[in-house]
């Protein structure tokens, strides 16, 4: 059975490091763009997708900017493990 990565990548075992790297560097990407996003959009304020997002008007996580920043929150982990990481590094 082959892999996505083999199957597109006939480089071998490059073609899976070099996967890996950018799988990585998309994952610690995703955490400062939903930030960006969250306070642009706070900044700029009422748009058309805030009417999109507006049908929760009572609830509390509704809008575009709570969206943002629990987005952020939830693809932070790449960031706390590349924190772990870099401590486990400097403790040795």
């Amino acid at each position: 059975m082959t892999s996505p990565v083999s199957a597109t990548a006939p480089a071998g075992r490059d073609g899976v490091v070099a996967a890996r790297h950018l799988t990585r560097w998309l994952a610690l990407a995703a955490t400062p763009t939903f930030a960006v996003m969250a306070v642009l959009t706070a900044a700029l304020g009422d748009g058309p997708a805030d009417m999109l997002c507006g049908a929760g008007q009572g609830s509390l996580l509704g809008g575009m900017v709570p969206m943002y920043l629990l987005m952020s929150a939830f693809h932070s982990a790449a960031w706390l493990r590349l924190i772990g990481e870099r401590r486990r590094a400097v403790g040795r």
